[in-house]
């Protein structure tokens, strides 16, 4: 067991998939001789080699075309898009080719990519550099949407995305970067779909994922003070979404909090509720609470982008409430 970073643990991750498997191969701007934008990617050229560790133009759609390409011919083409907000620019890609091959061909062409992006906010890169774009990609069938808060399901989740017969978008918080966690000596693949149980608690059930799960375990902390035990579920995948855990956990405390760092229309934390209230209104004791953004674009001041990102003293509060009901 070793102690190692956000940063670290991907580059192990993306090291091992490429020794692992010739057919994976690692492109995108900067990853090659800069060892990328980030410095998630250090390394790797020396190690693998101008051939599978690629720069590529500044053109997300002409990466993006090439990974489709790539998976089509039976590669495992493991793309970056250096902001997950310039996932925009090659929508159409993402959204209307990606995830239809192996439906549109009925199973005779998979499309086995992995398309890692940088998301989220609180490093003052403004409106366009530090959204977390999941919930656009939530509404199309087809693609898995993976979320680490720690160093181990970074590495664990990354191994299973790049091993997946389908297309993963992989999301890395730029907040998370620099945090550190215990990583094994021989770690093993993290299943898509497996929620983590990350403290136990009776009083009431708090989903959050990414950053976000770093502060309800801080709120947790502060909640215990105040004699309120709160269990804090991870997701770690948002599809496919282990919601087997969570309403279990939900039946027992009868109370649901989830946190997330983007405006809640529309959201994974929206969905959620929306199929818990559906599903198991008689398990609730209270109304289902969603803590997350206003409807506004993210500031670049970091006063002002401080006060948009969800903060533990409002997690706190909504939890308050929630078990006063």
């Amino acid at each position: 067991m070793s102690t190692v970073t956000f940063r670290e643990a991907l580059i192990r991750a993306m090291g091992d998939a490429l020794e692992e498997d010739e057919r994976v191969f690692l492109f995108g701007e900067d990853v090659a001789a800069a060892g990328g934008s980030f410095k998630l990617t250090e390394g790797l050229l020396e190690r693998f080699g101008p051939k599978r560790v690629r720069d590529t133009p500044i053109s997300e759609q002409a990466i993006i075309g090439t990974a489709i390409g790539a998976a089509v011919m039976g590669l495992r083409p493991l793309a970056e898009i250096m902001f997950a907000d310039f996932a925009a620019v090659c929508f159409d890609g993402i959204a209307n080719e990606i995830p239809k091959y192996r439906y549109m061909t009925g199973g005779q062409v998979s499309m086995p990519l992995t398309i890692r992006m940088c998301n989220g906010a609180g490093g003052g890169f403004g409106a366009q550099h530090s959204q977390s774009v999941e919930n656009w990609f939530l509404n199309v069938p087809g693609l898995k949407l993976v979320v680490p808060a720690t160093p181990a399901d970074a590495y664990g989740l990354l191994r299973s995305a790049i091993r997946d017969p389908d297309p993963v978008l992989f999301f890395e918080h730029k907040s998370l970067f620099n945090t550190k966690g215990e990583l094994p000596d021989a770690p093993a693949p993290i299943p898509l779909g497996l929620a983590e149980t990350v403290r136990h608690g009776e009083h009431v059930t708090v989903v959050a994922t990414q950053m976000m799960r770093h502060h309800a375990m801080r709120a947790a902390d502060e909640l215990a003070v105040a004699g309120i035990e709160a269990e804090v579920i991870d997701p770690r995948t948002l599809v496919p979404l282990d919601y087997a855990t969570i309403a279990a956990s939900v039946d027992r405390t009868g109370r649901l909090v989830v946190v997330q760092e983007c405006p809640n229309s529309g959201s994974w934390g929206a969905t959620l509720v929306a199929r818990l209230v559906g599903e198991r209104l008689e398990h609730l004791d209270a109304p289902p609470a969603l803590v997350g953004a206003p409807d506004t674009p993210i500031p670049y001041s970091g006063a002002l982008e401080e006060l948009w990102i969800p903060s533990v003293e409002r997690i706190v509060e909504q939890v308050k409430r929630t078990v006063s009901y």
